[in-house]
Formats: C-alpha cells, sequence, structure tokens
C-alpha cells in the first residue's frame, strides 16, 4: 500500500481537491441544512477556513477528509463538521494527526436508524472516530422553526426581565446546572464541577454574535426566580441559545413558557427560521419543543475528542 500523505489544504485548492472525494455513501456529515450544504472556503463567503480542512491521499488522491468548523473570531475550532472516507484506515490516521481536537457532531436524518443506507454510513464514521481516540457523548435532536410551522401563544405566566450583570446570570445558571439533564453540562460538571458548567454556558452566550441584552430572566408574578432564555444568533442564524429552569420551579412545565418566550424574540427580531437542540433522553424539554410545534430536522450523533496529542 503508497504512503499516506496527511495535510491542510491552500485556498486556491481548498473546494476542488476537498470535494474530490467520491461520494463514500452520504454527502459529508449528511449536510441537510443550508447554509451548511456544500463545503466552501470563507475567502468564497462560505463557513470553513483551508487551513482547518485535512485531506488524506494516497498517490495523489483524497481518500478521507476532515474539516473543522469555527466562529470568525475563534484561534481554534469548536467542532470537527465534516468527516467521511473511502478508506477507513487513512481515515482513523487522519483523526489521530490532524493538530486539532474538537468535538465530532454527526448530522443525521431523523429516523436514521431505520433507513439502512444511514445507518451503515453512520456507523462507519462513528467507528472510525471511536478508534482515533473519540467517545460517544450524547444523541440529540435537532429542531427547525419556521413561520409555516405558527407562533406558539405565550401562555402568560411568567414576567420576564433583563440582566446585564453576568455575575448574576452566573448564579442563575449554576443553581439551573446544579441538577441537569444535559450531558454536555454534565461533562463540564464531572471535569470543574457546576462553577465550569455555568461559565461555559455564559462564555457560549458571548461567544454568539448576538445582542448580550436579548437575555432575560423569568419571574413569577410574585417575583420568584423561575429560570433564563437566551434568544440568539449563532454564526448559522437565529437559534434558542439557552433555557434552563431552576430546580426548585420544575415540574410546572415553565421550559414551554421560556421556549416560546424565546421564540416570540427572535421572531419579532425578524428570524424566518430558528434552530435549537435538546438531548434525546431530555423528556421535558423534547415535548415543549414538540408542544411549540419545532420540527425535528436532524438527528446529532455528538462524540468527545481526546484530551489531547495524537489518540492512542
Amino acid at each position: 500500500m503508497t504512503d499516506l500523505v496527511i495535510r491542510a489544504l491552500a485556498e486556491h485548492e481548498a473546494r476542488s481537491v476537498f470535494l474530490s472525494l467520491p461520494d463514500p455513501g452520504l454527502v459529508g456529515a449528511v449536510l441537510l441544512d443550508p447554509p451548511h450544504n456544500a463545503y466552501e472556503t470563507v475567502g468564497a463567503g462560505g463557513n470553513y477556513r483551508p487551513e482547518w480542512t485535512f485531506v488524506a491521499e494516497r498517490d495523489g488522491v483524497v481518500v478521507a477528509r476532515v474539516a473543522f468548523f469555527g466562529g470568525p473570531d475563534d484561534e481554534e475550532p469548536v467542532a470537527v463538521d465534516w468527516f467521511d472516507f473511502t478508506d477507513r484506515e487513512a481515515a482513523v490516521e487522519l483523526l489521530r494527526t490532524v493538530p486539532f481536537r474538537a468535538d465530532y457532531e454527526l448530522i443525521l436524518p431523523p429516523g436514521w436508524r431505520e433507513d439502512p443506507p444511514a445507518r451503515a454510513a453512520a456507523g462507519a464514521r462513528v467507528a472510525a472516530a471511536s478508534d482515533a481516540g473519540y467517545q460517544t457523548l450524547v444523541e440529540r435532536f435537532r429542531y427547525l422553526w419556521t413561520p409555516a410551522d405558527g407562533l406558539p401563544e405565550r401562555p402568560g405566566r411568567l414576567v420576564f426581565r433583563p440582566e446585564p450583570d453576568d455575575e448574576v446570570v452566573l448564579s442563575v445558571l449554576r443553581r439551573v446546572h446544579s441538577v441537569t439533564l444535559d450531558a454536555h453540562a454534565l461533562r463540564a460538571v464531572e471535569r470543574g464541577g457546576v462553577e465550569l458548567a455555568a461559565r461555559e454556558e455564559l462564555d457560549f452566550i458571548h461567544w454568539c454574535p448576538s445582542p448580550r441584552e436579548w437575555l432575560r430572566l423569568a419571574y413569577t408574578p410574585a417575583g420568584e426566580l423561575v429560570g433564563i432564555q437566551v434568544p440568539a444568533r449563532n454564526p448559522g442564524g437565529p437559534c434558542v441559545g439557552f433555557v434552563g429552569v431552576v430546580p426548585e420551579q420544575r415540574g410546572h412545565g415553565y421550559g414551554y413558557d421560556l421556549l416560546v418566550e424565546c421564540t416570540h424574540t427572535l421572531a419579532a427580531e425578524g428570524a424566518q427560521r430558528i434552530a435549537a437542540a435538546t438531548d434525546v433522553g431530555n423528556a421535558p424539554m423534547a415535548a415543549a419543543f414538540a408542544r411549540a410545534r419545532y420540527p425535528v430536522t436532524q438527528h446529532r450523533y455528538c462524540m468527545t475528542a481526546p484530551a489531547s496529542g495524537p489518540a492512542s
């Protein structure tokens, strides 16, 4: 077998070389949702940086590829956004060799396990990533609301107030994450306690290019804190940035109220599409999305990157 060459791409060759890989069954990460429907570099108006895009070649032929994604101001990528191959051994070596470590979100169609081609393509990617040191974290529903789904009526049970003080917001996030079903928050708690989970959430809020002023804390009419909702925009567009209810207020369906308020805020800002996600195992939040008429458009299989250095 000929030697494997692993390299980053240059701007002038990025698209032609990256897309030269024959379709291995499903395009990219099963990219269903524009603007992630094709590989384009930032210089061409897309989402990918050539220096964060890598291929593995044998005799000049691309046999595996990976593209990392990050925000416009990020110095390092935040996610593996595209990973596929025709040579499994090369794919494993590619993930082991690239200089970045970022979590992998494999984007799949709803009901992918009942679709043999999708199940086979997903299984191949998950197995290759696992051999490179990635570990399964959680599976998530991904939603996409549009005006055609209808604007859910506000229940009118809560009062929403802006909160400019990050320390107050952190105190609320600590309470929300002190008891949580969210796998990413639980991972942060394992690594650094509730404090790390809260700070990671606040970091995400600041990372989003949307106004910080959209954030609202929710209270009962009597003034008791219920939770927090964060309408946001990420680099892909409007999204439900965060919805969280403090533990002592759970069991009343308030997650729905927060989600509805978030939707109204973004719709008032002109959003024609609102993305959102929750863990498959988070039944209360999934029920809130269903009630608010958010359709499931994708299934995301999330894997945690190796901590650092080449995977063993």
